[in-house]
């Protein structure tokens, strides 16, 4: 056995502060981490749930672009399917409508899809069927705008709770061939077609790729003379979630930095108190002969050893409330304001060990600055000290 590794087992930190201290700045990465993972993927997974990751409309505005169809052929969605990575290709048909129960009045989008209820049944949201005190089985009077008001009597065969909580709890689902009867389009013809890879982009700049590689495919597939649909992300269409998700990055690192300075600040007190208590010991140890580099190895085994301790407990801890979080939501939010009504959890485990390590190396790097006062101990003023 090395003598330092001797040395480091009988070396202790006095009190627990240290790996208190650890513990609870591995707890807060870890949440951190998780919580900003939880956003992501929940945003994005629901943004892609409810209008697709891309979006091929007659002038790439989706929805917003007003009575202005495309052709849903199957040679333009044979051709999407064709690209690496697609999921799936929806046509869907957007109309606003105006929905009136009672004295109450409230602006919709009805969307039509290949899946939506047929017989003039609807899927409502949630939050809009507590607005307007409808429920399940109620049937509804909507307005549609055009050339000429036309009016429908849906009825609602499903209540759902809203993806995003904000943007799309105005958004009534119902079948795609319906909307086409409103509008007065042909079967073929829809608002737009809505493409969603099997994986999401990892970033803003990855979806805009994918986006031109579908507007290049849709540009190809469109026949000479005609105008093609254009491509637009959902970047695009919810500038502000992407903006605000971007932003979270930052201040996870943010935090992770904070957090990893206070836990390698509070080792390196604790680590100096050790050596100043062990002041004597050090210079009888420089006496016999022995390198500074073993003596400073031994002290910062210690040191990582209580690091090791403190991760452990930060890690068990962390995870734990991660869990009780993504099974029971018990932290609510305002989906007002965070899009979402609860606060979302996205255990990585990956992302958890590169926390780990990463923290673990820059924390072992700042312990190495005490570890010179051990070079300018003097054995003979020391070795006298009790």
């Amino acid at each position: 056995m090395r003598v330092s590794h001797f040395i480091a087992g009988h070396l202790k930190i006095k009190g627990r502060i240290a790996v208190v201290s650890i513990a609870i700045s591995f707890l807060v990465m870890i949440i951190a981490v998780a919580v900003t993972g939880g956003f992501k993927k929940e945003l994005r997974s629901g943004i892609s749930q409810v209008f697709g990751d891309v979006q091929l409309s007659a002038d790439g505005n989706g929805y917003l672009g007003g009575d202005n169809p495309v052709k849903a052929d199957t040679a333009l969605t044979a051709r999407l399917l064709g690209l690496r990575g697609v999921k799936k290709v929806t046509p869907v048909v957007y109309k606003p409508g105006i929905i009136k129960k009672g004295d109450n009045i409230q602006g919709v989008i009805f969307k039509g899809t290949p899946q939506g209820p047929d017989s003039l049944g609807v899927r409502v949201p949630r939050q809009l069927c507590s607005k307007l005190a409808l429920s399940l089985g109620d049937k509804m009077t909507v307005y549609f705008a055009g050339e000429k008001v036309r009016v429908r009597v849906f009825r609602i065969v499903e209540v759902y709770p809203a993806a995003l909580g904000g943007e799309d709890k105005l958004i009534v689902e119902t079948s795609l061939s319906q909307m086409q009867t409103v509008c007065g389009w042909s079967s073929d013809e829809v608002s737009a077609l809505e493409v969603v890879f099997d994986a999401l982009p990892a970033n803003s700049q990855a979806l805009e790729e994918a986006t031109s590689l579908v507007g290049t495919a849709a540009w190809d597939a469109t026949p000479q003379g005609e105008r093609p649909p254009v491509a637009s992300s959902v970047s695009n269409r919810f500038p502000q979630i992407f903006s605000w998700l971007e932003l979270l990055d930052v201040n996870v690192l943010l935090v992770l930095a904070l957090m990893t300075a206070v836990a390698g600040f509070n080792m390196i007190s604790g680590l100096l108190i050790t050596l100043f208590r062990n002041i004597s010991s050090i210079g009888v140890l420089k006496a016999i002969g022995m390198k500074n580099r073993a003596i400073g190895d031994a002290f910062l085994r210690m040191s990582f050893r209580v690091v090791l301790k403190g991760m452990t407990a930060g890690n068990i801890l962390g995870i734990g409330f991660c869990l009780l979080q993504k099974h029971t939501h018990l932290i609510k939010l305002d989906p007002e304001n965070y899009f979402l009504s609860y606060m979302p959890i996205n255990l990585d485990i990956w992302n958890i060990l590169v926390t780990d390590v990463a923290a673990f190396c820059l924390i072992a790097l700042m312990l190495l600055l005490p570890t010179l006062f051990i070079s300018g101990v003097d054995p003979a003023k020391t070795i006298k000290v009790r």
